[in-house]
């Protein structure tokens, strides 16, 4: 007997009687997710410090406080997401009305990672109600804590006939993947993306995956170093380095690299003092199977900065390699950890030619004080998400899409761009049952003249009066 079975069956019903077409319905799924995130704020980031040592400053700027920014956002633009929209006709269909309806796809599955627990769950499930599926959420068992208040708390603020929170592992997941879904949602690895995506395909199943890779960091020679490696300290090492859009390695000429190694040496003391095992702003590595493959990456290179650890607290110190191998594993996977290689290239041709020989990243990063160098690497490099000058302040606005490219992934989502991956943009014409005879010059007897006529009534006029 497959367990999630009846389960499915439910939502699909749910589904089929319309339940979550309306908008007060969509308006009070996303008012029950707020309270859940308001009445639960404590509960939520012990839970967050009980599976990764995040800081109560981390928990709130990203996981609690972008939840519940999209959840406003949503609620305040609903009605304007959800309305038709109107589109540009032809000289043929000036009398008709034609308009872009958004439809929700059924019930959609998302599959939310560990290092972000929260976050990654919430935002898209904000999207999927915002679009009017039903829902099943498959949270990491990973991170056990934030698992257990999902699946024992959440479905308390959600319509349980509408909505499932499933658990289990590996195992589980892909005895889930079996079932016929209407659009399956994951974030995670490329390796896990395939098979997920190999699943999705036996159905035809649209999929949205984000994934990862190896993101780089370019610094150029003009610059200010400690300003560089505040920010590139910053957003390596936040969440223990457990983040996809950090950067894997920072390519830089050799002059900068010594320029770079004491301003982050500075910036790594600063923000987590002169020990940071003792500091309550480092978070810890996930489980000792990561903290494993971690404390093996730090015998890449040669070690400029930090390199301890302490398997009993699941600690690696914030480090900085040098002298890194391309063919090493910290070069060749992503690292996932507060681990940060700096690769020496000779020029900024070097630098893109280093980039471009890669796999596309989640996302890509250039510091320098000339807007040339910068605007020259955005234009000759291709990555899901770009930012200039600072680390992922673009995954704050909900105004920009997140998502990846090639093997960093497929779809986007965050604000309205959640609302219209999760829907079907279903093209409508509805035209006058009458005034057959305008309609005769396409039908036969077949004319050179009516021909000619047709193929201009086929252009597209932007007319603004409309008639229907």
């Amino acid at each position: 007997m497959d367990p999630f079975e009846d389960t499915l069956r439910r939502l699909r019903e749910a589904f089929a009687s319309g339940r979550t077409r309306p908008a007060e319905f969509r308006a009070a799924q996303l008012e029950g997710l707020g309270r859940f995130l308001r009445d639960n704020r404590q509960l939520l980031l012990d839970a967050l410090a009980q599976d990764l040592h995040k800081s109560t400053f981390e928990a709130e700027v990203s996981e609690i406080a972008i939840s519940q920014s999209e959840v406003d956002l949503a609620l305040r633009n609903l009605q304007a997401w959800m309305e038709d929209e109107r589109v540009s006709k032809n000289l043929a269909t000036q009398l008709d009305s034609a308009f872009i309806r958004k439809e929700p796809f059924g019930v959609a599955l998302i599959i939310a990672p560990w290092n972000y627990p929260l976050n990654l769950t919430l935002v898209p499930l904000v999207g999927a109600i915002a679009a009017g599926n039903c829902v099943v959420l498959k949270p990491s068992e990973i991170s056990k804590s934030i698992e257990k208040v999902l699946a024992e708390v959440l479905p308390r603020y959600l319509d349980q006939g509408c909505f499932a929170v499933v658990l289990g592992g590996p195992a589980e997941t892909a005895q889930l993947l079996e079932q016929r879904f209407d659009h399956i949602f994951f974030t995670g690895s490329p390796s896990v993306g395939k098979i997920v995506m190999a699943a999705a395909a036996k159905h035809l199943t649209p999929v949205t995956l984000e994934l990862g890779g190896k993101n780089p960091c370019y610094v150029d020679d003009d610059c200010d170093p400690q300003t560089v490696a505040n920010r590139v300290a910053w957003f390596r090492y936040f969440n223990a380095g457990q983040t996809c859009v950090a950067p894997d390695y920072v390519l830089c000429s050799p002059e900068t690299r010594e320029r770079l190694l004491p301003a982050l040496q500075n910036a790594i003391a600063r923000f987590y003092g002169d020990d940071p095992q003792r500091s309550p702003n480092l978070g810890r590595i996930i489980n000792q199977k990561h903290f494993k493959r971690l404390q093996g990456l730090l015998g890449c290179g040669r070690v400029a900065i930090g390199g301890q650890s302490d398997e009993s607290e699941r600690y690696i110190a914030p480090t900085v390699l040098v002298d890194v191998q391309e063919t090493e594993p910290v070069m060749q996977e992503e690292i996932f950890g507060p681990i940060l290689p700096l690769v020496s290239v000779r020029s900024l041709d070097d630098a893109i030619d280093f980039i471009n020989r890669r796999e596309k990243p989640l996302a890509l990063y250039a510091f320098s004080n000339s807007t040339q160098v910068v605007q020259r690497v955005l234009a000759q490099t291709s990555s899901g998400g770009f930012c200039g000058n600072d680390g992922f302040m673009h995954m704050t606005l909900a105004s920009l899409p997140f998502g990846g490219v090639g093997n960093s992934g497929m779809g986007r989502y965050h604000g309205k761009f959640s609302f219209d991956t999760f829907s079907h943009h279903r093209a409508c014409l509805l035209r006058s049952p009458g005034m057959e005879k305008i309609n005769d010059l396409r039908y036969p007897p077949y004319s050179l003249r009516n021909l000619r006529v047709l193929l201009v009534a086929m252009e597209e006029r932007r007319c603004s009066c409309t008639l229907l």
